[in-house]
């Protein structure tokens, strides 16, 4: 009995990390499983990527939901609109959030109930509601951040 509780306890465990996908299918059935459609979501995955590695500022701040909070040189702000984004493009998509963006593969994903993450937490997508019962939903950039700085905490 205490054998089967263990192994249950485990079990329980293991399901409440997030998947980490090893191949496109994996990623489109954890992308499912924990958000909804996974079409939807490698649509912006692909567009965005394809916005950053074209240098396409409007094309990104499309995909962006506002307003938004991010740091450009050094300063906290927040961004209301595409225009505002498209103004402070070059200073919020820092090399490293670049690299970030176009460095990431689909299959090697983190995916939970937050979204889907970039690199190392430079940017994440989620679907954000069209209403309150959240019936539809437009997959978008939530956050986008440095990690650079970032120092893990000691327990």
């Amino acid at each position: 009995m205490l054998k089967l509780l263990a192994a249950l306890g485990l079990a329980l465990a293991l399901s409440a990390f997030p998947a980490m996908a090893q191949t496109d299918a994996d990623t489109d059935a954890a992308v499912d499983s924990a958000l909804g459609d996974h079409t939807a979501y490698r649509t912006a995955f692909d567009a965005i990527q394809e916005a950053v590695a074209d240098g396409d500022k409007a094309a990104f701040a499309a995909w962006v939901s506002y307003p938004i909070a991010v740091t450009a040189d050094g300063e906290e702000m927040k961004l209301s609109d595409a225009a505002q984004f498209e103004e402070h493009y070059d200073n919020i998509l820092t090399d490293e959030i670049k690299a970030a963006i176009t460095d990431q593969k689909w299959q090697d994903l983190f995916v939970n109930y937050q979204g889907i993450m970039f690199g190392n937490g430079q940017v994440w997508l989620n679907g954000v509601c069209k209403d309150d019962k959240c019936a539809e939903f437009d997959v978008k950039v939530i956050t986008i951040q440095s990690t650079a700085d970032i120092t893990p905490k000691a327990n």
